[in-house]
């Protein structure tokens, strides 16, 4: 792989921070970056020498990146290692995964609002957060249908 330039090596830390902001690893982040400025598959090799990392978490973050859809595993004819690209569009995949997760805490949640006597103080915020959570679902289903067709 080429030499980072100095935008790259920001971008790439960027988003690492911005991504630990949101609980997942930091590194996981980095290789999200790295993926999003490459018009090349990258080896793990190249993925670890590149950010400095060892292949242990490369493997570990790629498999994280994977499971949410924003990393496809790409193999080669002839190569024992795999190679990694940026799928065609992640940003759909980042928020039906998140609308998933989504639909199943709203199925939880309706479980123990069927349980609240509905005159408690509990049901009342059970309630509350029921509503916040149907209009993230509804908007997350209108941002998915937005991103895939613009993207």
């Amino acid at each position: 792989m080429k030499q980072l330039d100095e935008f790259e090596v920001e971008f790439i830390e960027y988003t690492g921070l911005a991504m630990q902001a949101d609980g997942l690893p930091k590194i996981a982040g980095r290789i999200f970056g790295l993926l999003i400025i490459s018009d090349d598959l990258l080896s793990f090799s190249s993925i670890a020498e590149t950010l400095q990392v060892s292949r242990g978490s490369v493997s570990t973050n790629t498999r994280l990146l994977e499971s949410l859809g924003i990393a496809r595993r790409v193999s080669l004819m002839g190569e024992r290692q795999d190679y990694f690209r940026l799928p065609d569009n992640p940003y759909s995949s980042l928020i039906e995964g998140f609308a998933g997760r989504t639909r199943n805490y709203l199925r939880a949640l309706d479980k123990t609002l069927n349980k609240a006597p509905e005159d408690s103080f509990a049901w009342k915020r059970l309630k509350n957060h029921k509503t916040f959570y149907e209009t993230a679902q509804s908007n997350s289903e209108l941002l998915i249908k937005e991103l895939k067709e613009i993207l």
